[in-house]
């Protein structure tokens, strides 16, 4: 006898989700892909792009996860991980280990992103004061 799947099949196409401004940041905009949903919690996948021009960043924070990867798929953002610069490119896939200290602080218009996280309900926790200075965002034209 199988046991009981913990999780369901999912399959969403582009058409199937939008993207909206219901998610962490106000200048970015989220694509649910259904996979919290599949999961039941354990994991959540979406599609995270750019909105409005990287004015303040995302401020020093951590996030409560135990897994956490951000696959570029266009164009790039500029991260500090706890003192270094780190430019993520389309194609680029990068694995921050839990509770790592970071800021997204430039990005271009086109940027967009896969982000996969888990559990899905994960927290963020800001930090008042990081390890170093940011560098200023390229202004958009």
């Amino acid at each position: 006898m199988l046991d009981k799947p913990t999780t369901s099949f999912s399959h969403v196409k582009p058409g199937d989700t939008e993207f909206k401004g219901e998610g962490l940041r106000d200048f970015f905009l989220y694509r649910d892909l259904g996979i919290a949903a599949a999961t039941n919690g354990k994991v959540i996948a979406h599609l995270v792009k750019a909105n409005l021009p990287p004015e303040q960043g995302t401020g020093w924070h951590k996030h409560i996860a135990d897994f956490q990867i951000v696959l570029m798929t266009k164009g790039w953002a500029k991260f500090m991980y706890e003192d270094k610069i780190t430019l993520v490119e389309a194609g680029d896939c990068v694995h921050q280990r839990p509770g790592i200290v970071h800021y997204l602080y430039d990005y271009s218009p086109d940027m967009e992103y896969l982000e996969i996280v888990g559990p899905a309900n994960f927290e963020t926790v800001d930090i008042e004061k990081g390890p170093c200075e940011v560098p200023a965002p390229t202004p958009w034209k």
